[in-house]
């Protein structure tokens, strides 16, 4: 059974940082495509980055250079390390994962079959 379990989160100031951890398992996990997504009221939820076994990885355009998407497979824990937030980048923010290595060239999350349960993130002015 896959699990994924989301930490990290809190309230910051515009400008702040925040490290999220996603710790999964099985370990198996390691071989598949790995993302997060975020979730504000009153809009879709979005893929954020994603990342692929060979350690490929992808942004969304408002976050590139201020997100960093990373995983430790020896301790089987997905990150993303949030620099320079903003306010807009509020949201409920989602570990996921695909059965298949491959990551798609889309940011919906139906390409993800597994989920972590959120931890939320609030950007202040």
């Amino acid at each position: 059974q896959v699990r994924l379990v989301e930490s990290g989160g809190g309230s910051v100031q515009a400008g702040g940082s925040l490290t999220l951890s996603c710790a999964y398992s099985p370990s198996t996990i390691n071989n598949n495509c790995m993302a997060w997504f975020r979730w504000a009221p009153g809009e879709e939820r979005r893929g954020v980055a994603n990342i692929q076994p060979d350690g490929v990885t992808k942004y969304i355009e408002h976050v590139k250079g201020r997100f960093t998407i990373s995983k430790d497979a020896a301790k089987n824990i997905l990150y993303l390390q949030l620099n320079n937030l903003k306010p807009e980048d509020t949201a409920m923010y989602y570990c996921a994962a695909r059965p298949i290595r491959w990551c798609p060239s889309g940011w919906e999350g139906g390409y993800f079959d597994y989920w972590g349960q959120g931890t939320q993130v609030t950007v202040g002015q």
